[in-house]
């Protein structure tokens, strides 16, 4: 049995518990200029155009998804052999002054 319902007359969201000003927000990523409208309450001065043409309240971010290196698979290693390398050379030479 399949039961249907009728969207646009149930609600299903609690009255007068969210935000008053709970709003699309255009998300702009520092490093890589990235763009993202999300609804947020995050309060903001500035205003930028969307693709859609309105202008929407503007919050930059140093990093987002488009940039974090887990996201984009770019992640770096370390050099962990050469820095372990440089450890044994400091140390082997500090026991030989000692």
């Amino acid at each position: 049995m399949t039961l249907y319902r009728d969207y646009d007359k149930v609600s299903f969201m609690k009255k007068d518990i969210h935000p008053k000003e709970y709003r699309p927000v255009i998300f702009v990523d520092n490093s890589n200029g990235a763009q993202f409208l999300i609804s947020s309450t995050i309060k903001t001065s500035e205003k930028i155009k969307w693709t859609d043409g309105k202008e929407y309240p503007a919050y930059h971010v140093e990093i987002s998804s488009a940039s974090h290196p887990f996201y984009t698979n770019q992640e770096k290693t370390l050099d962990s052999a050469g820095r372990v390398e440089k450890f044994k050379t400091r140390q082997s030479k500090a026991v030989k002054k000692g």
